[in-house]
C-alpha cells in the first residue's frame, strides 16, 4: 500500500474535484493543496503552529503538519502539487539538493506515487483559468469570489494556453528525469465517470475500492454556455 501520495496538476484540470472524491472515501489521506505558498499561513493558524509570518516558523514542521492532517488512520498520506509548488517544496525541505527532488521527497514522505491529472482540451482549461482569475472564483460558491463581471481577452487566453503548455511540458519532463510513470488520467475521463475514475485511483495507490465509504463529490463543474461562448470566439479569431 502507498503511504504517499501527491496529485501532479496545473489549474482548472479538475484537481479539487478529484481531492474531494479521494477524500471522501477515508482510505486516501485528506488531501489537499498543503504547500501552496499563499494558503501556508492560514494551514499554519489552523494547526496552531508557527507560520510563515513568524520568526518561529520552520518549514519541515510545516509539513510534519501537514502530514498529520492530511494522513488518514490507514496511514495514507496525499497532497495537491501545482508545477512551481514542486520546486519550492523540494528548495524549503533540502537546499542546495538539485537533481535529487524524488530522493528529498521519499525522505519527507516515505515511498510516493504519482497522479498526473491533465486536460485533453486544453482551449477549455486556458478559458476557465482566465474566467477565474478574473471574479476571483476557483470553486462554485467559493468565499473568495468578486462582483467582477468576467470579460473576454484574446491575449489572455493565449498567455494562458502557453502556460498550460509549459507546465504540463515540465511535469512530463520531471516524470521522466525521475523515471516516474504516474497513473495518469484526464479532467475529460474524471468528469465522465466520477466513480469509476476514483476507484481506479485507488487501485493504483493499492487500496481497495469497496472497503471505503461511499465516493461523493464536493464540489461541483462551474463551465457554463460562458466559457463556450469564449472557445469558440477564439477558435474563430485564430482562424482568420
Amino acid at each position: 500500500m502507498t503511504e504517499s501520495y501527491f496529485v501532479c496538476a496545473t489549474p482548472r484540470t479538475g484537481s479539487s474535484l478529484l481531492l474531494g472524491l479521494l477524500a471522501s472515501t477515508g482510505l486516501a489521506g485528506t488531501p489537499e493543496s498543503y504547500f501552496r505558498q499563499p494558503d501556508e499561513q492560514l494551514w499554519a493558524d489552523r494547526w496552531k503552529i508557527p507560520g510563515p509570518a513568524d520568526p518561529a516558523f520552520e518549514y519541515r514542521a510545516f509539513v510534519r503538519a501537514a502530514v498529520g492532517a492530511g494522513t488518514t488512520p490507514n496511514g495514507v498520506f496525499g497532497a495537491k502539487l501545482m508545477w512551481g509548488t514542486l520546486d519550492r517544496l523540494v528548495a524549503q525541505l533540502a537546499p542546495s539538493t538539485e537533481g535529487h527532488d524524488l530522493a528529498v521527497l521519499e525522505a519527507a514522505f516515505g515511498p510516493v506515487r504519482f497522479v498526473y491529472l491533465r486536460r485533453e482540451d486544453e482551449l477549455a482549461q486556458a478559458v476557465s483559468w482566465l474566467r477565474a482569475e478574473q471574479t476571483r472564483t476557483w470553486k462554485a460558491g467559493d468565499p473568495g469570489g468578486t462582483a467582477a463581471e468576467p470579460h473576454y481577452d484574446k491575449a489572455g487566453i493565449t498567455s494562458l494556453l502557453d502556460t498550460v503548455a509549459d507546465h504540463n511540458a515540465a511535469w512530463r519532463a520531471w516524470f521522466t528525469r525521475y523515471g516516474v510513470a504516474p497513473h495518469e488520467i484526464t479532467y475529460e475521463q474524471l468528469t465522465a465517470d466520477l466513480i469509476g475514475t476514483t476507484r481506479g485511483v485507488l487501485s493504483y495507490l493499492g487500496l481497495d475500492p469497496d472497503a471505503g465509504r461511499p465516493i461523493q463529490p464536493r464540489h461541483r463543474r462551474q463551465g457554463d454556455q460562458l466559457n463556450e461562448q469564449w472557445a469558440a470566439r477564439y477558435r474563430a479569431e485564430i482562424a482568420r
